[in-house]
């Protein structure tokens, strides 16, 4: 049983023209043996892309992506045909299967920030598949936005001392995307950028601060 705590202004930065990522695993030239990943979840990285900034045509195999808009519009495009322009509320999952190209570009009218997440798949060499669709989230309380497996993700937008339960899956990675949380058993404040890795602690609750954005991903 453990809960480990993850402070934003430790994890891997990667600058370059026009965006900047920070990276909660391993990735690229950031390399640490010892966070490489967290159950299936082997990629959960928080892009900031200016105005038509972003990342142009590149492949992926055998991997789930799922993309999160906090602010701002981020343009898709891939090879199997699919376009979208994701915005907050809306929600993307691109199974990469036996192979797949996209570009990922903020849209003209200003700065886009999102948290992508890789998984390994449950059964690598499938064909490619795509999803896009509006969530409504419910004020206060957590709720599920994408499944990938037996792997779900889960968000909740909390106002100023709301609390929230936390599932009871044994695994558990839970990002402040916004915000901040209260001072708790579990940690000192958590702000914007912070993670707990849970493990085998189902229920535990947290306290929003101010408003909050929570991205639970839990893993049975």
């Amino acid at each position: 049983m453990s809960v480990e705590i993850r402070r934003g202004t430790d994890r891997y930065l990667t600058r370059g023209a026009g965006f900047f990522t920070r990276h909660s695993f391993s990735f690229g030239e950031h390399y640490d043996p010892d966070n490489v990943s967290f159950g299936p979840l082997v990629c959960h990285d928080d892009h900031r892309l200016g105005a038509r900034s972003g990342f142009e045509r590149h492949p992926h195999r055998d991997v789930e992506i799922v993309t999160w808009v906090l602010s701002g519009s981020l343009v898709h495009d891939d090879s199997e045909g699919h376009s979208a322009v994701l915005t907050p509320g809306v929600v993307q999952v691109l199974s990469a299967g036996t192979g797949v190209t996209h570009s990922e570009v903020a849209g003209p009218d200003g700065p886009v920030r999102f948290v992508q997440a890789w998984l390994t798949p449950e059964e690598p060499g499938t064909p490619p598949a795509y999803s896009v669709r509006g969530v409504d989230l419910e004020p206060g309380g957590l709720v599920e936005v994408a499944r990938v497996g037996s792997a779900a993700l889960r968000v909740a937008r909390l106002g100023a001392g709301d609390t929230v339960t936390l599932p009871d899956e044994p695994r558990q990675h839970v990002f402040v995307a916004g915000g901040a949380l209260t001072r708790s058993s579990l940690a000192e404040p958590m702000a914007d950028g912070d993670a707990f890795r849970i493990v085998d602690q189902p229920g535990l609750a947290v306290t929003a601060a101010v408003p909050t954005e929570l991205m639970v991903w839990a893993f049975a």
